[in-house]
């Protein structure tokens, strides 16, 4: 059984609890009263009723109300009408167990199929003396009554499956919000999950990826040169920029903010960035900065600052055979803007590309509501520009 059929049953249930305690009430006070009597059959009159009860309890209200299923509504409806007809037969006064018992047909049968039974259990203490040769005694003192409850009976009938199937749908409307509710868990889950990969797969590009490229280089450069000093200035950036990977690292598993940035803030981690691309590289670099406020700005901007340079700086020494370089940074009128400027070969911003070098720029802009533009065509150099509203 699914997930909201189990809460349908259960509130219906609940609700049946009052009508529990109604029936109980009852089918205890009819055979009492059946019983105070002089009929001769009184008390076995008296147990028949009493039996009704049981069989709701025991059977009907599970299978029969709860459930709604057939064959047991009909089993239940029709055992109930027999021991209600001999308690007639043996005690006229059995008939107000009347009160109980049309509700209960209401609540097992549809609303189709029980009006009919009721009538006829309505009609039944008129008919049970006149089948069983007693007659029918005084009509006209029995019919109003019998018309009467009859009214009562369907007008009550009718309530109770309107307020049961304001239930059920109540349960239903519980059950699927339950449910969606779960959906929306499991999705917002996955999400975050898929959000978290790709600030990794970010994060991991930009600097541990970067720099294990940039450690490649450098000593693919000093193996093959075989100039002493040239080859321990390769060395001492190739072990300087391990150790600065390692830290990175570090950083990432303890979920802390860039290392970079935390020796001096932005503006001496981009200064640090230009000044290893004149060393790796022999490129002629340089870098402003102009109106950065002395507190900093928020970590996530500055992260994203960072790893755009970055990036940008990577693309230079791999890509452009650049010959000089020039970082900006300039806050004013509310924003900072990053430019990155290079001379080198260009290429064309529109072409498709495998890289994750300008899609991961991209979407580090959007995480901070950036706007990034790339500038740049073959032979005419490139221009990366982030503009952030901190």
């Amino acid at each position: 059984m699914d997930r909201p059929a189990v809460t349908a049953r259960a509130e219906d249930s609940r609700s049946l609890r009052l009508w529990d305690a109604y029936y109980a009430v009852g089918y205890l006070f009819v055979p009492a009263l059946i019983a105070s009597g002089d009929a001769p059959g009184r008390f076995w009159a008296a147990g028949a009723v009493l039996a009704i009860g049981v069989l709701y309890a025991a059977y009907g209200r599970d299978r029969a109300v709860l459930r709604e299923r057939a064959p047991h509504t009909w089993v239940f409806t029709a055992v109930s009408l027999v021991l209600f007809a001999v308690a007639l037969r043996l005690a006229p006064a059995s008939a107000f167990a009347l009160f109980a018992l049309c509700p209960m047909v209401f609540m097992a049968l549809p609303l189709a199929a029980a009006a009919p039974v009721v009538v006829l259990a309505n009609l039944l203490p008129l008919l049970v003396p006149a089948l069983t040769g007693q007659g029918v005694g005084d009509l006209g003192g029995l019919l109003p009554t019998a018309v009467l409850g009859l009214a009562l009976s369907l007008l009550m009938g009718t309530f109770i499956h309107r307020v049961v199937r304001q239930n059920g749908e109540r349960a239903r409307l519980i059950g699927e919000l339950e449910a969606s509710r779960a959906e929306v868990v499991r999705l917002s889950h996955e999400a975050g999950v898929a959000a978290e990969r790709a600030r990794l797969a970010g994060e991991i590009h930009d600097t541990l990826a970067q720099g294990f490229t940039s450690i490649i280089t450098l000593l693919q450069a000093a193996e093959a040169d075989q100039d002493r000093d040239r080859v321990d200035r390769a060395l001492a950036l190739a072990t300087r920029t391990a150790r600065e990977n390692l830290a990175e690292a570090r950083a990432m598993v303890a979920a802390l903010a860039p290392t970079a940035l935390a020796g001096g803030g932005l503006v001496a981690a981009l200064r640090r960035q230009v000044e290893r691309l004149a060393a790796e590289t022999g490129t002629a670099a340089d870098f402003h900065a102009e109106g950065v406020p002395g507190g900093g700005l928020p970590t996530g901007v500055e992260v994203v600052l960072l790893r755009t340079a970055q990036e940008a700086l990577a693309n230079v020494g791999k890509h452009a055979g650049a010959t000089a370089v020039t970082v900006d940074l300039v806050h004013a009128a509310g924003a900072v803007v990053l430019t990155v400027t290079d001379d080198g070969a260009g290429f064309d911003p529109g072409a498709p590309t495998d890289g994750y070098g300008l899609r991961g720029m991209r979407a580090r802009a959007e995480q901070v509501r950036g706007e990034l533009a790339v500038q740049s065509a073959p032979g005419q150099g490139t221009t990366v520009v982030l503009k952030v509203r901190p």
